[in-house]
C-alpha cells in the first residue's frame, strides 16, 4: 500500500484498464461517482475500500444520481463508503448478498437504512457498524447472515444527525446475535446496557468464539442486571476456545468474585483488557492465580495498590507486557519494586493535570491518572520512553 495525494482519477482508469487481473483496491476520499469508469474496467475486483459520497446539500439537487454507480459484479469486499446515507443505498444493492466482508462504521445509515441493507447480505462474513444499528438491527443479522464470523460494533450514536436514534445495542440485541450467528469468531461491541442472562447466551452459543470484546457505555444511568459475575463465568466456561477478552464495565460491574472468575476460567487467554472491574485487592490476587496462559495484561480504572500489582505480576508466570492506567498510586511508585526480576523492566508515570481547550474555547483543567508500563526485554530498557516516565529499577540486557 502507497500512500500518495492528488491522485487523478483519470490514473485509476489507466491502472484499471491494464492491470486486468486487479482484485483490490484501496483509496482515500474520492467521490463514488467519478470512479464509474474504473468500477466498469475493473471487471475482476473483488475488494474495495475508501471513497465517500457527497455532502447532503450537493445531494438535494439530485437525489437519485449514485444509482449510475454499478459496483464490479465480484466483488466480494466493501469499506470506507464514507458519509454514505439512505440516498446511496440502492449501489450496494444489487451486490449486497454476494459480499462477504461489509465495513459500514464511516457511514451515516440510521437503524432502519441498516435494516434494509442487511436483509439482503445473506454471504456476510465479516460485518463492522456503528450501535446505532440497534438491537432492532442486529435481530435483522441474527435472522440472515447465518455465515458471520467476525461483528464489530463500534460507538457511534454521537454522529452528527443521529443523535435522535434511540436503537443503541444492549444485550438483547447480543443475546439474539449469540443465538442467531454460531460460528461467530470474533465479537467486538459497544453497549448500552447488558445482563447476566446475554453473557450466558454467548457462552452457550459461541463455541468458536476465539476474541470477545465488550464495552460497557455510561449512556444509562441505571444498568439492568449488575454485576455480571455469573454470566462472565458462563461465557469463559462455554467460549474454550477464547484467545483474547476484553472487559471494560463501570463501577459495580463486576465484584472480586467475578475476577476472582476470570482468573480461573481463561485457562487459555493471551490478551486481556479490564476496565473499572473488582472492589479491593483480593480480587486482583484471586485472578492473578489462574490466567497461566497470559501475556499482554491492560488495566484501567481500577482500585488495586501498588503492592497488589505487583503480587499479581510475579503470580502471572507467562507474563510479558502490563499496562495499567488509573489505580490507587503512591508518589513515587516505589511499591512497584517488587514486581522487579531480571529482564523486566518497570516505568511509572505519576497523575499530572493539563490545561485544554473546553466549552466555548475555555480553558479546562484536567487530571491525567497515574500509569504503570512493564514489560520484558532482553536488550534492556527502551530509550524513547516520555519525558513524564520513570524508569525504576535495575536495567538488564543480555548484551551487557
Amino acid at each position: 500500500m502507497t500512500g500518495l495525494e492528488n491522485v487523478n482519477v483519470n490514473d485509476l482508469e489507466l491502472i484499471a484498464t491494464n492491470c486486468r487481473s486487479l482484485t483490490s483496491l484501496k483509496i482515500s476520499e474520492c467521490d463514488i461517482l467519478d470512479l464509474r469508469n474504473v468500477f466498469k474496467k475493473a471487471r475482476v475486483l473483488e475488494e474495495f475500500g475508501g471513497g465517500s459520497f457527497s455532502s447532503s446539500e450537493e445531494r438535494a439537487v439530485e437525489p437519485n444520481i449514485y444509482e449510475m454507480v454499478k459496483f464490479p459484479t465480484k466483488l466480494m469486499s466493501l469499506s470506507g463508503l464514507n458519509y454514505m446515507s439512505e440516498t446511496e443505498l440502492p449501489a450496494i444493492f444489487p451486490r449486497a448478498s454476494s459480499l462477504k466482508k461489509l465495513d459500514l462504521q464511516y457511514t451515516l445509515l440510521s437503524t432502519e437504512n441498516y435494516c434494509q441493507l442487511l436483509q439482503s447480505c445473506i454471504n456476510i462474513e465479516v460485518l463492522e457498524v456503528t450501535n446505532v444499528i440497534g438491537d432492532r438491527g442486529l435481530e435483522v443479522v441474527a435472522e440472515n447472515c447465518k455465515k458471520l464470523r467476525r461483528l464489530r460494533v463500534e460507538r457511534g450514536e454521537d454522529e452528527a444527525g443521529l443523535e435522535g436514534e434511540q436503537n443503541f445495542v444492549s444485550h438483547k440485541g447480543l443475546s439474539v446475535i449469540a443465538q442467531g450467528c454460531p460460528n461467530l469468531e470474533y465479537i467486538a461491541v459497544y453497549v448500552s446496557d447488558m445482563t447476566n442472562s446475554a453473557l450466558e447466551s454467548v457462552g452457550k452459543f459461541c463455541k468458536n468464539l476465539k476474541d470477545f470484546r465488550l464495552v460497557l457505555l455510561d449512556k444509562k444511568e441505571q444498568v439492568t442486571d449488575l454485576p455480571l459475575d455469573n454470566g462472565v463465568m458462563a461465557l469463559l466456561l462455554g467460549c474454550q476456545k477464547l484467545r483474547r477478552f476484553g472487559f471494560y464495565l463501570r463501577p459495580g460491574g463486576l465484584t472480586d468474585i467475578g475476577l476472582g472468575y476470570i482468573g480461573k476460567f481463561s485457562s487459555n487467554v493471551r490478551w486481556m483488557i479490564l476496565g473499572y472491574l473488582g472492589e479491593t485487592d483480593f480480587g486482583l490476587l484471586e485472578f492473578s492465580k489462574g490466567c497461566p496462559n497470559l501475556e499482554k495484561l491492560e488495566l484501567r480504572g481500577c482500585c488495586f495498590s501498588e503492592y497488589a500489582l505487583s503480587v499479581a505480576v510475579l503470580s502471572l508466570r507467562s507474563l510479558k507486557y502490563i499496562w495499567v492506567q488509573g489505580y490507587n498510586a503512591t508518589p513515587t511508585g516505589f511499591d512497584l519494586l517488587a514486581m522487579e526480576r531480571p529482564f523486566w523492566n518497570i516505568e511509572f508515570t505519576p497523575a499530572f493535570q493539563v490545561t485544554v481547550d473546553g466549552f466555548n474555547l475555555e480553558e479546562e483543567i484536567t487530571e491525567k491518572p497515574a500509569q504503570i508500563l512493564a514489560y520484558y526485554s532482553l536488550a534492556g530498557r527502551r530509550t524513547d520512553h516520555p519525558d513524564s516516565a520513570t524508569p525504576l529499577g535495575a536495567s538488564r540486557s543480555i548484551l551487557a
